[in-house]
Parts: C-alpha cells; structure tokens; sequence
C-alpha cells in the first residue's frame, strides 16, 4: 500500500506541477469568459441543439439504428461547414472585445441588480407623454437574451434611464429619432437601432413599421417592446410575439412588473431539506 500510494504522489508530482495548474487555469477562465459572452444570447439555444444532436448521434450508433445513425452524421458533417456561418454574429463580436481589450472586462448588469420598479415607472411616464403628443416611439426592454447585435446598429447612448431623455431621444427630426431604443438594465445601451421586421402573415395590414419591429424582436428574443403610436397615440406591448394594444398606463405598468419579475427558485429536495 505505502509503495502504491508513493506511484501515485510521484504520479501527481510529474504530471501537476506549478506550469501545468497555471496552463489550467488560464483555459478554465478563458472557458469561463466565452461562456459569459454567449450567455443570454441565441447562441445558447443552438449550443443546446447542438449538445442533442450529439448525444442522438451517439445513442444511434449504439442501438445499431444504422439508417438514423448514417443521416446525423451527414448532418454534423454539414454543421462543420455551417457552425461559422450560424454563429458569425456572435464570433464577430467577441474578436471585436478582445481587439477592444473588453474581453476581460465586466459582465453585462443583470436586471435583478436594479430597480425595477423605477425602470418601469420612468418607461410607462415617457410612453404616456409620448402617447399624448402622438409622438411615436419604439422602447426595448432587454431581459436575458443578450441584444448586442442589435445595438451595434444604432447610436450608443448609454445614458441613465428617465422620462426626459426618452422622450427628448423620439422628438421627431432630431438625429436619434429614428429607430428603437434599447434599454439594458437601468440605462439607455443605444438608439437608432435597427430591428428586424415580423414575418408573421397574422398580423393586421394596418400596423406599421414600428409595431413589425417591436414583434419582430419579441419573435426572436425575450425581449419586451413599448411601442406608441404616432398615428394613433396608442400604447402597445409586445412580448413572445403577441401584441397587446391600446393600452392605458396602468395595465401597461403591471404587465412590465410582471414581465420583469425574477424567476422564483424551483422547490427542489435540496432546498426543502435546507428549510427544515
């Protein structure tokens, strides 16, 4: 036994030494922070199909279900090909932090880390004066997928969240008027933003521009989207693809709060055990 467990320190000692811990963990915090610049973005989603496509591939072989087994692998080949194209949003940003010296730096602020309350208060005061002067806007309210890609394709502001700046920023004929502003947390990421159109045949022909935006965003991201009418001087909110019109404050104000509301924790055995 003592002859044994002399191999293995030996073992331990040729193999860990001070280099190979330091190789360790400069891969493991490198791991970590391309994890971050993923995290809460549409890469997660296609990172998860791609872990299912894997192990399907891998239960086929092993039940023998040949004909399956020969087309996942035809379709990883194809992903090989495909992968850089799906996720070119996504590379190009995170070739652009480390050229910007960003890579190291802090994680995006999360919306549990504010007050929603006020957030949502200064929102629903900026659309109501919006609304009354039938000015039209279009606010974005990002929660857990991330909307880089998108502010990059407007102004960056960030800018503390207030009734004034939001309504100044949609005053017709100003540089920033046009287009979405993204809010991220409790500020202002960017305005001017460019937002992909809904696709969706449902949707009423007299709608606008502004209202194919905001859903479109809602249809590819959790996002929330206060649109206001200019034509009408109307409040909508669009979430998970379905717009709810013609708005008061109030209603607009609650379904916010609830929208923004942090995911309660599951009743897990652990945590039951930890309560008795």
């Amino acid at each position: 036994m003592a002859l044994e467990a002399l191999k293995n320190i030996t073992f331990l000692r040729d193999y860990f030494n001070l280099i190979s811990i330091i190789d360790i963990l400069i891969v493991a915090f490198v791991l970590y922070r391309l994890m971050l610049l993923i995290k809460g973005t549409r890469a997660v989603q296609l990172i998860k199909g791609l872990v299912v496509l894997v192990v399907a591939t891998t239960v086929s072989s092993w039940l023998h279900l040949d004909t399956l087994h020969w087309l996942l692998r035809q379709t990883m080949l194809g992903l090989v090909v495909a992968l850089p194209i799906v996720f070119q949003p996504e590379l190009r940003r995170a070739l652009e932090k480390i050229g910007g010296g960003k890579f190291f730096s802090r994680p995006l602020t999360q919306m549990a880390d504010i007050d929603r309350t006020r957030l949502v208060d200064n929102v629903v005061k900026a659309a109501g004066i919006l609304a009354a002067n039938r000015v039209g806007a279009l606010m974005i309210v990002e929660r857990n997928t991330g909307l880089e890609e998108l502010v990059d394709t407007g102004t960056r502001v960030d800018g503390l969240v207030s009734p004034e700046l939001l309504v100044n920023t949609f005053v017709p004929k100003t540089p920033l008027h046009d287009g979405a502003v993204i809010i991220r947390g409790d500020r202002i990421a960017a305005a001017a933003c460019v937002l992909p159109l809904s696709e969706s045949p449902y949707i009423d022909k007299k709608l606008g521009t502004r209202h194919r935006a905001g859903l479109g965003i809602t249809e590819e991201s959790d996002a929330l989207a206060v649109i206001v009418s200019e034509e009408t001087g109307t409040i909508s909110l669009a979430s998970e693809g379905i717009l709810n019109q013609e708005m008061g404050e109030p209603e607009l104000r609650d379904r916010l709060i609830k929208a923004l509301q942090p995911e309660k924790p599951q009743h897990t055995l652990s945590n039951l055990w930890q309560r008795r």
